[in-house]
This record gives C-alpha cells, structure tokens and sequence, in this order.
C-alpha cells in the first residue's frame, strides 16, 4: 500500500492504460469551451431536474436549511470487463456471508460461541436489536440493499489493488446519482456510447423492485410496495422519490399508513389498501414509536407486530445495522470462512481497534499517519484524517480518543487512487472510490459499476459529497477493447 496513488488512466511510464486508450483518443480532441459548456449544461440540467441534497447542520442567509447540487465530473471512471469480475464475486461474497451474520445474531449466534466474533461487539452494540432475536426474515435476508465502498490502492509492482473501505448495509443511499450520471453522460456525449461497450445500469430500478417483491409475504402474487421516506427535508430524499417514481410504487411517510390486526395499510383516496413491502429509507429508531423511540413522527405505529408476525417485509431488515458498524468490519474476513468456508476474494484496509490496549497504543504513537474514526460515524464526520491534520487538532482528537477508545478504529492513510477529473484549472488527477450496489432476493444481482465519488479538492481524501467531493460516472466495458 505505497503512499504514491494508483492513477486509474495512465501507468507510470505516463502511457495510457489499454483500458482508457479510445476514450482518451476523443478526449484528445475535445476544444476546452465546447467541454466548459456541457459542463455548465450538465450543472443547469441537475438544477432544474432537483438533484440535490440538504446538508445538514448548514444554514443559508435567512436561517433556512441549505441544499447542495453534488457536482458531477464529465470525465468518466473506466474498469475493464476483468477487473468487474473480480470485484462481481468478492461483492457477492462478501454480502453473503454478511447476511448470514445478521441472521446468525439473531438465532443460534454460532459465531459468538465460537468466538470468532466476541460477543459483547455484537450484543452491546447500538445497533443490535434485541427486539429481533428469534424473529424469522423472508429467505433469511437481512440487508436486502447493500452498498459496499470500494476504494483502490497502488499493490506490488504498481498494480492497482482493491480494498474494501466500509459496508452499508442500513439504508444505502446514492444509487439515484448512479443512473442520474449515466443519463447525464448519454445525453451530453452520445457518440462516447457507440464507440464504447458500456455496460448499462439504467435497469437497476426494475432489478430493485424484483428484488423486492420477493420479499413479500407468502401467498401475495401481486405484492403492494412502497418506499418509506422521512420526508422532503431528508438529505437523500431526491433519491427516495426518485427510485419510488422508477420503479412505479407510491412513495409515503410514516403518516400515511397504520396498522390494523398486524397488518400495515396505507391511506389512499380510495380507503386503505393493504402493504406487502416496504422499503424503509427511515432509520431503526424512527420506525415504530411503540417499540423504538416514542417521540417519531417518521415511523409507523404497530409496525414491529406486523413484521414479527410476517404480514409485511421491511427491507433492509430492522438490526440490520449491527453488521455495518466499524467496530465489527475487521471481523468480515473472518465471517466469510467461517460461514462460506473461503477465502476472501477482497481485502478489508488493516484495521487498529482502539478498543484493544496494543492497538490504541499503536494509534496514539502514530496519529499523524493514520486515518481514525468513529465506529457509529458516517458521512466523513467525527473523524481525523492524520496527514492533513494540525499539530492542535490531533493532540485535540488523542485527548478524545484517550477518553473514549472503543468508540473508534484507525487505519492506514490509503493514498486513493486517482481519475483525471475536470476541474476549474482543467484536467487534473483526483482521488476517487467506488460503492457499488448488492442486491439479495430470490438470486444477487448488481448492475456493472456503481456510484464512483471524487474529493474535488486537490489533495483531499474525503470524497463524501456532504465534504465537498462530488461524482463521475462508472464504465465497465463489457468487453476488453481490441489492440
């Protein structure tokens, strides 16, 4: 893992990588205004569709809650048809063998007696739901939508070698500017399409609702769907209304369904109508007030009863998080063979649990080298990013961790690799990574690529788009180009 960064275009020599060779032969051609404009047509576009996302915690002028355009990069992220293959089967892998974690945890929680796992991890997490315990899940399928973050690293002689960073595995979010890219892509350049194999992705939304309706209920041929949001104050409620309108189910709040004889119906102009499935964008805590927190106003009361008593399929399973967490994440590789009885075909990035007295020591003596965050954090938050921290904010973050060490992990400062991205001073390397989306019904499916996201700042690492990074879209051509 050197700390020079893969580039994803050019090998060292600066030659281009086959891979990217026609597409960087029409880069080549392109004038600067006329790429100037489509970027300022791509941004007018997004403006107008509302592709936006609020940023919490941030204010404009009058006081009002912000919302952001994620800015999009028109120079696309290109993977040759191998390299999706071997990122195919170690996602599919991966979220098996996490899926059988969930379920485990739930029941028989094998692997804690084996100790595989340590059990106070799992049983004393925040994320664990004992309400769950015993509670039987269609076809044993917890995370039902994943989205696992890849990022790539320069390995033994140059190679780029993938690692994974993070699994989401609660309510994953980005897909909607996965499709929205592409769709972006094709009507900005047309041409790049039949010049290329691009593997398409817009049938990811009938994928998702297949996968869905497999859920459902026992005896429900035609099952009613619905995606659950928070709201329109939601950061990803763009992406909610987004995928309901897709895949052609009604989008509603926690107000518009009830429970009756644990069973879920939705309020409609035509009196209730029964619902099979439900697609929770709504964390854990908000969903039932009866059961988790009796002050939301998100959720839907008797929702729990429902669930246990197999009248309705939430997808993604409520205790699903306790799988995602970052303190159980050094722990997958472990998963896979105790469960799969392989290998794993990705790597996780080595992981300090600070929590274990050799690893905070080791932690603490090299702050400014490592990355360090909080297990339950997301979004880039309440983290420390070592290299690019003062002296003042890492003896300010070592006082925090000194006080509270189990609730953090640190890893190696992975240099990400780079993707040539047009950015205002033109073409420059910037860092980059991948999520791409699993998803597990009656089979597991994916489309070929996923969200690639780029911290738009030289030099930054943080490509959340909350921090300023933004997105590009994800080529994988589905066959090698010819010589």
């Amino acid at each position: 893992m050197g700390k020079l960064a893969f580039d994803e275009m050019h090998l060292a020599s600066g030659a281009i990588r086959e891979h990217y060779r026609q597409y960087q032969g029409w880069l080549a051609q392109q004038p600067q205004p006329m790429m100037q404009a489509r970027r300022e047509e791509a941004e007018m576009i997004f403006r107008r569709v509302g592709i936006t996302f609020a940023v919490y915690g941030a204010k404009d002028e009058e006081g009002a809650g912000t919302e952001r355009l994620i800015p999009f990069d028109l120079i696309p992220r290109i993977i040759p048809a191998h390299e999706w293959q071997i990122l195919q089967a170690g996602l599919s892998q991966r979220v098996t063998a996490l899926n059988r974690f969930i379920h485990d945890v739930y029941h028989g929680q094998d692997i804690l007696r084996a100790g595989v796992v340590p059990a106070d991890q799992v049983l004393r997490n925040t994320q664990f739901r004992p309400e769950m315990v015993g509670v039987d899940v269609p076809g044993g399928i917890y995370s039902h939508i994943s989205g696992i973050d890849i990022v790539r690293a320069s390995g033994a002689e140059g190679q780029g070698e993938y690692f994974v960073l993070e699994d989401n595995l609660r309510v994953p979010s980005g897909v909607s500017y996965m499709i929205e890219d592409r769709k972006m892509m094709m009507r900005l350049f047309p041409e790049l399409f039949s010049q290329n194999r691009v593997a398409p992705v817009a049938h990811y939304p009938d994928l998702l609702l297949e996968t869905l309706r497999a859920m459902a209920p026992s005896g429900q041929s035609e099952p009613t769907v619905v995606v659950l949001t928070p709201g329109m104050y939601n950061s990803a409620y763009f992406e909610h209304a987004f995928l309901a309108q897709q895949m052609g189910v009604e989008l509603v709040e926690g107000q518009d369904l009830f429970s009756e004889n644990d069973r879920i119906f939705m309020r409609t102009t035509r009196g209730p109508k029964r619902v099979d499935v439900i697609y929770r964008r709504v964390d854990d805590d908000f969903l039932d007030p009866l059961v988790f927190r009796p002050d939301s106003s998100l959720g839907c009361a008797g929702l729990l009863g429902a669930y246990r008593a197999g009248h309705v399929a939430i997808c993604n399973a409520i205790g699903t998080g306790v799988a995602d967490d970052k303190s159980i994440y050094p722990y997958v590789p472990a998963m896979i063979e105790f469960y799969l009885g392989e290998k794993p075909v990705l790597s996780n990035v080595p992981t300090y649990q600070c929590r274990l007295p050799e690893d905070l020591a080791y932690t603490l003596a090299h702050l400014e080298d490592l990355v360090v965050k909080e297990v339950h954090g997301a979004g880039g938050y309440g983290m420390l990013v070592g290299p690019a921290a003062s002296a003042a904010e890492i003896e300010a973050f070592r006082k925090v961790l000194q006080a509270h060490p189990a609730g953090y992990i640190a890893q190696p400062t992975l240099s990400l690799s780079t993707c040539p991205t047009y950015v205002d001073s033109g073409i420059a390397p910037r860092h980059i990574d991948l999520r791409p989306f699993v998803l597990s019904g009656r089979q597991l499916q994916m489309v070929p690529g996923g969200l690639t996201r780029v911290a738009l700042k030289e030099g930054s690492l943080v490509v959340n788009s909350s921090q300023g990074g933004g997105t590009k879209d994800t080529w994988i051509l589905e066959s090698e180009p010819s010589v």
